[in-house]
């Protein structure tokens, strides 16, 4: 019986690439010089009573590559639109026009590119530490199934599984981040 005890990689990798995904999404959010979509993703807006994503409220379009303009659906919610905007911590200063938020993306001075390289390995270390939360989990699973009955050849293949899986996400996060460092230093 104790043969049959195994640790749920999947639902381990699911977990690391969940973190990963986190970062994919906090990466879109940094400005890099060049508009996207990306970048209001995170913005919420204090809508119908409760907290709403701004790609919900309009249409997210990159009509130029330094010009984001988001067509707000509902007029009422132009206004608190363009102050989560403001207040989003993105540095810019929307335009409005009617219904139409213009956000003209301003050319990254050196200084601001090296903070935004600063806040890129924030977010990134953030998500070494929830692989890494994740791989404590794994390890806990398997000192459980000590308990229950696993041998110790099993333990290090299994705590062997989870580590390559750890190292796997952890060169992934740390090649994402140089990525994205190299696209906030381009100029």
């Amino acid at each position: 019986m104790a043969d049959d005890i195994e640790i749920d990689l999947d639902d381990l990798e699911r977990r690391m690439e969940g973190a990963m995904g986190a970062l994919r999404t906090e990466f879109a959010s940094l400005r890099t010089g060049r508009a996207s979509a990306g970048m209001v993703e995170p913005i919420m807006v204090e809508a119908y009573g409760q907290m709403t994503p701004v790609n919900q409220l309009g249409t997210v379009n990159v009509p130029e590559p330094r010009m984001v303009t988001l067509n707000i659906w509902d007029k009422a919610m132009v206004g608190k639109v363009e102050k989560a905007i403001r207040e989003s911590g993105l540095g810019i200063n929307p335009q409005t026009n009617g219904t139409i938020i213009m956000l003209p993306i301003p050319e990254l001075n050196e200084e601001r590119r090296r903070e935004l390289t600063r806040v890129a390995a924030q977010y990134a270390e953030h998500a070494r530490v929830a692989v890494r939360n994740v791989r404590r989990d794994g390890m806990d699973q398997i000192k459980k199934a000590k308990g229950d009955g696993m041998s110790e050849d099993d333990q290090k293949f299994w705590s062997d599984e989870v580590q390559t899986l750890t190292d796997k996400m952890i060169a992934a996060v740390d090649k994402a981040l140089e990525a994205k460092q190299a696209e906030i230093m381009q100029v």
